[in-house]
């Protein structure tokens, strides 16, 4: 004899596990499912650690299901970038020709700042061509002489 109440409450007790939208198809599948083998076992008594057991199964198979389903996504799709607007999906992709505007206000930020000599030895440096002596040890003077002041900021 089935219990369907029982079957109910167990199925009632796994329908969180799965998503909103589908707790009621696998209710439904887990009480069929337990009657299914209830009808199987015959005469036999059918536990309610069993019953259990089967349920999370039944739970188990439906997030097996769910990962083998392919998601596409079409460039279209509108998402939230991180200000809370939302664009394209394509208009969030990076550009490799897009100038970094940091690094370039860093960049111009720094030579204002900064010695004309060492802009010189940059500049040197960024064609390619070889630096003098006098050059590498007055780069290597200043470089020293900035981790020493980055060091004591940290400490």
């Amino acid at each position: 004899m089935k219990d369907w109440q029982t079957y109910q409450e167990i199925a009632h007790n796994f329908q969180h596990k799965v998503r909103f939208q589908d707790r009621q198809d696998v209710n439904h599948e887990i009480v069929l499912r337990l009657a299914e083998i209830a009808d199987r076992n015959g005469d036999k008594p059918f536990s309610k650690p069993s019953m259990l057991r089967v349920a999370s199964y039944v739970v188990m198979q439906y997030w097996d299901s769910e990962k083998r389903q392919l998601t596409f996504l079409s460039l279209n799709d509108q998402v939230q970038d991180g200000e809370g607007n939302t664009v394209e999906l394509w208009e969030t992709l990076a550009d490799d020709k897009a100038v970094d505007v940091e690094a370039w206000l860093d960049a111009k930020m720094w030579r204002l700042g900064c010695r004309r000599r060492l802009v010189t030895i940059a500049t040197r440096k960024a064609r390619g061509k070889p630096l003098s002596p006098k050059d590498r040890k007055y780069l290597s003077r200043y470089r020293q002489k900035d981790l020493a002041k980055r060091q004591k900021t940290l400490v």
